[in-house]
């Protein structure tokens, strides 16, 4: 499971069963810790998920953010309440990039924001399954 985590929204996409694609599932519009963590954890049932990405959004000069400590926290939190591998992944550029993947698809500007989460969260565990495969490590 790939997530885009945000102050309001989660971005969530899952792969296929042998590790290749990632597919947009849905955007979880955050309410508190307790309810996004329940619902995260209905999917992970539901798809039957082995372990989470979670885009980490570092400075364009690799220096952690203030949005970058936010996730790392999260991620802790769902290792802790989920007992599954969770791995950060180098997300900077990824909003602008499914912003521009949204723009070329022909998608109005004013439909982004339901999406742009999703995808974001596809190209964050698109790009973990990438460079794992890269790596020799399936």
């Amino acid at each position: 499971m790939g997530l885009d985590v945000g102050d309001r929204r989660i971005g969530v996409a899952v792969s296929d069963s042998l590790g290749l694609t990632a597919q947009p599932v849905l955007t979880l519009v955050r309410t508190n810790r307790r309810q996004d963590l329940k619902s995260l954890k209905r999917l992970i049932r539901k798809y039957g998920c082995s372990g989470i990405i979670v885009g980490n959004p570092l400075y364009m000069s690799g220096d952690q953010s203030p949005q970058a400590a936010k996730a790392q926290a999260f991620a802790q939190t769902l290792r802790d309440e989920t007992e599954l591998p969770v791995h950060l992944w180098d997300e900077r550029l990824t909003t602008t990039e499914a912003h521009r993947h949204l723009h070329a698809s022909g998608r109005p500007g004013s439909e982004h924001r339901a999406v742009v989460d999703q995808v974001a969260a596809v190209l964050i565990l698109q790009n973990f399954l990438d460079g794992r495969r890269g790596s020799g490590r399936l």
